[in-house]
């Protein structure tokens, strides 16, 4: 199936049946039902905002700034205006996750999660070097579209944690009480307008770069779309799951 002329690469992106399965598993992961009912353990969230911070702090920024090095400098005005529009877009992408690696490092502290020590998992490898890939041979619309399916998974994913969580307690351990600040941190409506202007901007630039909607370039978009939801179903830890090994420390 392709695209009408008039639409929007990533409402087809969505409506791909043969990766409903799929979506569902990187959205609705048993790692994220987990954390929803209260029941995912200590070291195993450790271990994942361990990994999320070797993303957020790492890996993001580099993918974030070989986009931006990708911004046409010359071009009509239209297109000037867009390509600046998109530029601040990046540059809140940047300033929004050195807020986050902050933002990290603080849940950490204050409840007592032990996020140093680990090992990077293969999956974090993979994702990050998956990012790297496609930011640096990609084109400008590829890597769009690849930041908007990470933060549209993301944001379905904790929305779907949040969908779980039970009434508040006095009783609830720190643990919980971690997860709840992160769950409120990737629900807001903030964060959620957020994913909605890096869609926008996925969309003008496929656009205005593929009118017709070229059967290769849907092909692409179509790939990096499975591509990201694959690495993301990946990245959540498993049950029993465990990388501390070493002195080395992120």
């Amino acid at each position: 199936m392709m695209p009408d002329m008039h639409g929007h690469i990533t409402h087809h992106l969505k409506d791909r049946s043969n990766l409903r399965s799929h979506y569902s598993a990187a959205t609705r992961h048993e790692f994220l039902t987990a954390a929803g009912t209260l029941t995912l353990s200590r070291t195993r969230l450790a271990l994942w905002l361990c990994q999320d911070r070797i993303y957020a702090a790492h890996a993001y920024p580099r993918f974030i700034g070989l986009l931006i090095s990708k911004i046409p400098f010359d071009g009509p005005a239209v297109e000037e205006e867009l390509n600046r529009e998109t530029l601040a877009l990046l540059i809140t992408c940047l300033e929004g996750v050195i807020r986050e690696v902050a933002f990290f490092e603080g849940v950490a502290d204050e409840w007592r999660l032990d996020i140093n020590g680990w090992t990077e998992r293969k999956a974090t490898r993979d994702y990050t070097a998956e990012m790297a890939r496609v930011a640096s041979v990609g084109s400008l619309e590829e890597g769009l579209v690849f930041l908007w399916a990470m933060e549209q998974v993301y944001l379905d994913a904790w929305k779907y944690v949040k969908s779980l969580l039970p009434p508040q307690s006095d009783s609830e351990d720190d643990t919980a009480k971690a997860i709840r600040q992160l769950t409120n941190n990737w629900t807001t409506p903030e964060f959620e307008e957020f994913v909605q202007k890096v869609e926008i901007q996925a969309n003008r630039h496929f656009a205005r770069r593929h009118h017709g909607h070229s059967h290769s370039a849907v092909r692409a978009m179509e790939s990096i779309w499975a591509r990201v939801v694959e690495l993301e179903e990946m990245f959540w830890p498993e049950d029993g799951e465990d990388t501390r090994l070493s002195s080395r420390a992120f």
